[in-house]
């Protein structure tokens, strides 16, 4: 919520949603995803169960939107001046290396239809699929795009996995200049690589 005082200044203040997302990323810093309880979330940040279930309809429900907010301040940026796809890639892969043990804590502490690796898929299949529309002039994507989409997805997404988890060894900007080389040559041409 950004509000403007008397003086003109700009001001923004945190929304209730923000908050809880904020609370749970704290305790996720020493507690198991799958042993925070909503109780624990509320009581982090004096908020009431009935508070966090106006927001949320679970906690994975939470893990999902906090993924998709702070993913989306770097995703907006695609298409300004000096944004292009490597910068983005690259700036995801940064996000991630800086907050690899809540990553790490989101991967190995959530299963089955909760699953990060599922929101997190999902919700690049998201920023993806946008970034297309954006840069076109489809109102939605072809299903062989569509396809391409989810293939380049699920690829960078299971090594993103592998690469926190510590399954093998890789810079964060290595990464990103590795997926950019991996983008299906279909989807080049909207997401600006030549």
């Amino acid at each position: 919520m950004v509000k403007t005082n008397d003086r003109g200044v700009t001001m923004k203040r945190k929304t209730a949603k923000e908050i809880l997302a904020e609370s749970f990323r704290e305790l996720a810093e020493t507690v198991p995803i799958d042993k925070i309880t909503i109780k624990d979330i509320v009581y982090n940040c004096d908020y009431s169960p009935a508070t966090f279930y106006r927001h949320f309809k679970d906690k994975y429900d939470l893990i999902a939107y906090d993924y998709v907010q702070r993913t989306s301040e770097i995703i907006v940026n695609f298409g300004r001046s000096g944004y292009e796809w490597i910068r983005i890639l690259t700036d995801c892969m940064r996000f991630f290396d800086e907050n690899r043990k809540y990553m790490k804590n989101l991967l190995l502490h959530t299963s089955g239809m909760d699953s990060f690796v599922r929101y997190f898929a999902d919700a690049n299949i998201g920023h993806i699929t946008d970034c297309v529309l954006k840069n076109s002039s489809m109102k939605e994507l072809s299903h062989d795009l569509e396809v391409y989409v989810r293939l380049y997805v699920f690829g960078t997404v299971q090594i993103t996995c592998q690469w926190l988890l510590g399954e093998f060894d890789s810079t964060a900007d290595h990464l990103a200049e590795l997926f950019e080389k991996a983008v299906p040559e279909p989807l080049k041409k909207y997401l600006d690589i030549k």
